[in-house]
């Protein structure tokens, strides 16, 4: 593969990864570089380590997990994407801190949730017989780099207060949402 279409892959499969970033960013009170670097840390990690983990698993799996890949996608997003919009319907206690997106079981479930597509690029790369490890390199650390630009950008839009009282509904929309795109792309098999 050459180095356009590995970097045009690797943005493709970042995109869900800048969404929920946004969302994050808009989310929290303050951004600090740890929660940036564990949010980008974790989904470039996952989105790096799913292609290869598919394209291990070659051909005899990829029939099995192609077939429900969408509908765990789905449920994942769903699942954090509910927590969220339930988070933000509750009333705020004034000197309480908003749990934190980028920590614990939130975060390996967003990480998780972001980069199962990067697993069926795998399994289709195995069918090319292409080499997995640039490819995976390149789209971990280009998902890192826009998931640090989307948190910043998402407090970026708080900070203009740009919708401060719905963030965590909207947030939470939106993953649902992707999650939705995901079903729909895949024809709600």
């Amino acid at each position: 593969m050459d180095l356009w279409t590995v970097l045009a892959l690797a943005v493709a499969l970042s995109m869900d990864a800048l969404v929920v970033a946004v969302a994050t960013g808009a989310s929290l009170r303050l951004v600090s570089h740890r929660q940036t670097f564990r949010l980008a840390w974790h989904f470039g990690l996952f989105q790096a380590l799913m292609p290869v983990v598919g394209w291990a698993s070659g051909l005899a799996v990829v029939r099995f997990i192609q077939a429900y890949d969408h509908w765990v996608a789905f449920w994942l997003l769903g699942f954090i994407g509910g927590r969220m919009v339930f988070a933000g319907l509750r009333p705020k206690d004034e000197g309480a801190e908003a749990q934190d997106p980028t920590r614990g079981f939130t975060l390996m479930l967003l990480s998780l949730a972001t980069s199962i597509d990067a697993l069926a690029v795998g399994f289709s790369l195995s069918l090319l017989n292409v080499s997995i490890w640039w490819p995976a390199l390149t789209i971990g650390v280009v998902t890192a780099c826009i998931t640090a630009a989307g948190v910043h950008a998402g407090r970026a839009l708080m900070r203009l207060r740009m919708l401060p009282m719905v963030a965590d509904i909207l947030g939470g929309l939106v993953l649902i949402a992707i999650g939705i795109s995901i079903l729909l792309e895949h024809g709600l098999s």
